[in-house]
């Protein structure tokens, strides 16, 4: 194989953009084969400015064309699994939006059906391509930070109005969506959030439904965590905020890691903090440290493409995934975590009780309204990805 030939599964915002960039050769050793959607008016953008690529109105007709070696996947949550899983049968790469799906138990047969096919499976987790968090895991992963003490992340820069809900009739609902902030923003912060310090094993939360916008599903977030080594930690996320801030902080026995407008600043410990506490008489001093700061350069592709480039590069040559789609689950458990303790006003151990936590969603499921506002269809605001994941990050 030389290249490899891709498909598109929804062309709405973000499917519509990746397939445009494959079309216009963004990607080394990729091409766009085909995309596929149920709206006509899709299609006939894709008609317009895709030529010659093949189009669909149902994903098993492009699965089993014979016309893609792999399959990006941008529909609806709900349906991630459903189509991977199906992708992986027809022996298909398959790269997905996140998140990885809306409940724990149809990611594990999705990661299932992946591990028995063999094929290439990648999430588009593309904040992992960001300079600033790739420093912070490095410096983490080698030591020199030592153990974690505690992690707070407020992230409530991701305003939406009310006309942005409006904007499609599945959007902020249980039915359709299957969650609010939680499920649609702040993946990408659950992840990068795990993928620096670990997994909690027990999450405490709140979650407020519609408390700034006429939805039914959250648009505020408290969410607090204890980590198996002793450490802790916090997470606030709204949509709610204007403006909104979004500072990471990690403090350790080491040093501390502070992430926040594109700069990510370290104070590294002379001695670490522990032993200082204990065998120093300088009464109130604080320790002494070495401050410095990283300021990452521009990267030439978009975080997108830099995930996309690097799922080619596994295919064809072997290159570890930046973004493996296995890790999807991790992230995925800690916000099913945070809905299961809001809605039974309990502590959530993990691993999380699947069973549980889908009970509860089916209900909410079952309760969930059709919407009585006239929507807006954005439908045709296709090719590009929109300013709403312009965030300072």
């Amino acid at each position: 194989m030389n290249k490899v030939r891709f498909g598109v599964v929804g062309i709405g915002n973000m499917g519509s953009s990746h397939a445009k960039n494959l079309f216009d050769g963004m990607i080394d050793n990729a091409v766009l084969s085909a995309v596929c959607d149920v709206n006509p008016q899709k299609l006939d953008w894709a008609n317009e400015n895709l030529s010659g690529v093949s189009l669909f109105n149902n994903y098993r007709d492009l699965l089993t064309s014979g016309l893609v070696d792999a399959v990006i996947i941008a529909t609806p949550h709900y349906l991630h699994p459903v189509i991977a899983i199906e992708a992986f049968e027809h022996k298909l790469n398959v790269l997905t939006e996140k998140p990885a799906g809306v409940y724990i138990e149809k990611v594990e047969e999705m990661n299932s059906a992946a591990l028995s096919s063999g094929k290439t499976f990648g999430i588009m987790y593309n904040q992992r391509t960001n300079p600033i968090f790739r420093k912070a895991r490095e410096i983490l992963l080698s030591g020199e930070a030592g153990n974690l003490k505690r992690v707070i992340w407020i992230i409530t820069n991701w305003y939406r109005r009310q006309e942005y809900y409006d904007s499609g009739s599945w959007r902020a609902t249980w039915r359709d969506e299957g969650g609010g902030v939680l499920i649609n923003q702040s993946p990408h912060n659950i992840d990068i959030l795990q993928w620096l310090v670990g997994m909690p094993q027990k999450v405490t939360a709140s979650c407020y439904y519609g408390k700034y916008h006429d939805i039914e599903v959250e648009d505020d977030v408290s969410a607090f965590f204890e980590f198996p080594d002793g450490g802790t930690g916090a997470f606030f996320t709204s949509t709610g905020e204007n403006p909104g801030t979004n500072r990471l902080e990690i403090s350790c026995d080491k040093a501390k890691i502070v992430i926040e407008n594109g700069k990510l600043c370290l104070w590294k410990y002379d001695i670490p903090e522990t032993e200082y506490r204990k065998f120093t008489s300088a009464e109130y001093k604080n320790v002494s440290c070495e401050y410095s700061e990283f300021i990452p350069d521009k990267d030439e592709k978009s975080a997108h493409n830099q995930i996309l480039q690097n799922f080619v590069n596994n295919i064809l040559f072997g290159e570890e995934l930046i973004a493996p789609g296995y890790d999807g689950i991790k992230g995925l458990s800690i916000s099913n975590a945070i809905h299961l303790s809001d809605w039974t006003n309990a502590p959530v151990e993990l691993p999380l009780d699947s069973k549980k936590h889908k009970k509860y969603l089916d209900e909410k499921i079952k309760n969930s309204k059709p919407k009585n506002k006239i929507v807006k269809d954005d439908s045709i605001k296709t090719g590009k990805a929109s300013s709403r994941w312009d965030v300072n990050w």
